[in-house]
């Protein structure tokens, strides 16, 4: 199994990408710390993976409260001594993200708070925990509109996952030699709860997919796969990286420099 041994922090486990991950890191062998402010949709996860033979501790973790990182690592090196992969996918798309004219600051600051400083946290924390563990692998959680602009307008989401981009190749520079690599998943559109209750008319759904060469909304499962990837070994040599996983959206629309 490919992540026969490991120790997993995910965040955003409650639905999405988040959950699949955990059910797909699971199947590979890994031991999950699955984290969400949302405790009984964390919960059903967790009863998922333990039911598919897996294991996983729920906790329920607000990102945006540096505190409340903090205890989630405690709780990680209580249960199992020790981290090797941080996955940094909680995120949110408000409703109300619009275009920078009529978005209001308290829509601005929540995607940003947590989108962007819960990273930071994660990462205040998960690498000192890494560092311990010997080295190790973090996915932060990006967006196909950290490299094109989205079709519909979300400034402060898009905003968000430009800055997880930045991160990611910061943080990636910074603690190479350390044996911890840093890599961003960008998801296209996924048939999730988070983007279908955002893009909420059929108009909206139809001028997202039609930019999407494979004509077709994404699945959670795929985003776990790819995050599979980024976790385990076989991606040993990728640090600094962007993985795209977009039905070809961004190869229709961005020219090469």
């Amino acid at each position: 199994m490919r992540l026969e041994g490991k120790i997993a922090v995910i965040t955003g486990t409650a639905a999405g990408i988040g959950r699949a991950s955990a059910l797909r890191f699971a199947e590979e062998g890994a031991a999950i710390i699955g984290a969400d402010v949302t405790e009984d949709a964390n919960a059903e996860t967790a009863r998922l993976v333990e039911d598919a033979g897996g294991k996983m501790i729920s906790v329920t973790v607000d990102v945006t409260d540096d505190a409340s990182v903090a205890a989630m690592f405690a709780t990680a090196h209580q249960q199992f001594g020790r981290v090797d992969i941080l996955f940094n996918n909680a995120g949110v798309m408000l409703a109300g993200d619009d275009d920078a004219i009529v978005t209001s600051d308290e829509v601005i600051d929540r995607t940003l708070a947590i989108n962007v400083k819960g990273v930071i946290h994660c990462c205040r924390h998960g690498i000192p925990a890494l560092r311990r563990a010997g080295g190790g692998s973090i996915i932060n959680t990006a967006s196909f509109v950290a490299s094109v602009g989205a079709a519909t307008p979300q400034i402060a989401y898009t905003a968000s996952k430009g800055a997880v981009l930045s991160l990611t190749r910061e943080l990636a520079v910074i603690h190479a030699r350390e044996g911890i690599r840093v890599n961003a998943l960008s998801p296209g559109p996924l048939q999730t709860e988070m983007l279908m209750s955002f893009l909420d008319t059929d108009e909206k759904r139809r001028r997202r997919l039609v930019h999407v060469p494979m004509g077709r909304f994404g699945q959670a499962g795929e985003m776990a796969n790819a995050a599979l990837f980024l976790a385990s070994d076989e991606s040993s040599y990728m640090t600094g990286s962007n993985l795209l996983v977009d039905g070809g959206l961004t190869a229709a629309y961005v020219t090469p420099e």
